[in-house]
C-alpha cells in the first residue's frame, strides 16, 4: 500500500496472540452449494439468507475496518459468501485502500464472476485474489459445487486476473474419496503456470458438511504424493503467522502450500478477526460466540467506545478450536464459513 503506516499499540488476546489480520464478509450469499461450505439441503430455495437493512453499509464497513486498523490490523480480506456477487465490492476495495495503516488488501472468491470482474478489481486498486477450485475434471468440479459449474469458466477466470495484473493463488480443498485423484493434476497445471497452489485439509466448519476424520487426506501425504513427480523442497515462511506452509519445487521458483488445520493446528500463531456482512466479530473460523458491532454502532456509539468493545473481546480471547478438536466428545455449534468467509 502506499501509505506509510502508523505506530500503534500491539494489542494482544488471552493467549498473548496480537491482531494483525481482518477478514470481511461482504455478502452471506453465493452462486455455489460446495457441500463442505453450503450443502444444497441445508442452503436450499426456501433458505433466509440475510435482508439488505441488516448488513454493513459501506459507510459502516469502511468506518469499522478504520477502527480496527487503529488498534493494530495491517492486512484485511474480502470474503463471502461469495464476494463478487456483492455489486459494491470495487468501492469497498477502492475505499479500503485508501486507509492508512493497511499494508495489504486481498480477495478470496469462487473464481465464477472472475473473468467478468477482474480488469474492475485490478483498477480499484486490488493486487492479490485467491481462487478456490478443487479439480479440473468438469464433471467432478461441478459435482462438488453443487450448481454444475465448470472448472474451465473458473480457469478462464484465473488467466483474466493475471492478465489484469493481478497476483493469483488457488486454494484446494482435498477429500479422501471425492477428489484427491486430482491432488497431482491440478499441482502439474499451476507449475507449469507459476501460481501458487494451496492444499488445503478437510475441516469441520460449520454444522452441516458431514466431517469426519478419515475423509482428510493429511498434509504429509500430499507433499509425498507430489514430491514423487516433482520433487520438492521446504522453503521458510514469509511472516510469522502465516497459515500455509510452503514447498518449492526444485527446478522452478513456483510454490504450492499447506493449510493443515486438522494436523497441524496453527492456533498458536493465529492474528485474524472476522466481521461478518452483518457487522458480527467472530474470533476464529470455529467460533460459537459473537458480538454484534453493528447494533454498537447504530446505537451511536463513537469510534473510542466501539474500540474498547473490539479490544475486551480481543483480551478475553482464548480460541483454539483446531488444537483441541480431538477432544470433543459432543458435538459443538460453530458459525458456517459462508457466513464469515474461509
Amino acid at each position: 500500500m502506499e501509505n506509510p503506516a502508523k505506530q500503534v499499540p500491539t494489542m494482544r488476546d488471552a493467549l498473548q496472540r496480537p491482531l494483525r489480520d481482518l477478514r470481511i464478509s461482504v455478502t452471506d450469499r453465493c452462486n455455489f452449494r460446495c457441500r463442505y461450505c453450503m450443502p444444497e439441503e441445508v442452503f436450499g430455495p426456501n433458505y433466509r439468507f440475510l435482508p439488505q437493512e441488516k448488513l454493513l453499509s459501506l459507510q459502516e464497513l469502511e468506518r469499522l475496518t478504520r477502527i480496527f486498523v487503529s488498534l493494530g490490523v495491517e492486512k484485511v480480506r474480502i470474503t463471502g459468501g461469495e464476494p463478487l456477487l456483492n455489486k459494491d465490492v470495487c468501492e469497498i476495495i477502492a475505499r479500503i485502500r485508501q486507509i492508512e495503516g493497511v499494508k495489504d488488501i486481498a480477495v478470496t472468491t469462487n473464481g465464477s464472476l472472475l473473468k467478468l470482474k477482474a480488469k474492475e478489481l485490478r483498477d480499484s486498486g486490488l493486487e492479490r485474489i485467491t481462487v478456490s477450485l478443487d479439480s479440473l475434471d468438469d464433471e467432478r468440479f461441478g459435482a462438488m459445487n453443487g450448481r454444475g459449474f465448470s472448472a474451465r469458466g473458473v480457469l478462464e477466470g484465473i488467466d483474466a486476473a493475471a492478465s489484469a495484473g493481478l497476483s493469483v493463488k488457488v486454494n484446494m480443498v482435498v477429500q479422501k474419496g471425492v477428489n484427491d485423484q486430482d491432488i497431482v493434476p491440478m499441482a502439474k497445471y499451476f507449475r507449469e503456470r507459476g501460481h501458487i497452489l494451496r492444499f488445503v485439509e478437510f475441516m469441520d466448519v460449520g454444522n452441516s458438511n458431514g466431517w469426519n476424520l478419515k475423509h482428510v487426506v493429511p498434509s504429509q501425504e500430499i507433499i509425498d504424493m507430489i514430491h514423487k513427480e516433482f520433487p520438492l523442497e521446504q522453503v521458510e515462511s514469509n511472516y510469522k503467522g502465516e497459515v500455509a506452509t510452503r514447498y518449492r519445487y526444485l527446478d522452478s521458483q513456483t510454490e504450492i502450500g499447506l493449510i493443515s488445520s486438522v494436523t497441524q493446528a496453527f492456533c498458536s500463531t493465529c492474528t485474524r478477526a472476522r466481521l461478518s456482512a452483518e457487522g458480527h466479530l467472530y474470533t476464529c473460523l470455529f467460533a460459537s460466540n459473537k458480538t454484534d458491532l453493528l447494533s454498537v454502532i447504530r446505537d451511536g456509539a463513537s469510534d473510542d467506545e466501539v474500540r474498547s468493545v473490539i479490544k475486551q473481546v480481543w483480551g478475553e480471547r482464548q480460541d483454539r478450536y483446531s488444537e483441541t478438536r480431538l477432544a470433543h466428545t459432543t458435538p459443538v455449534y460453530k458459525v458456517e464459513m459462508s457466513h464469515i468467509g474461509g
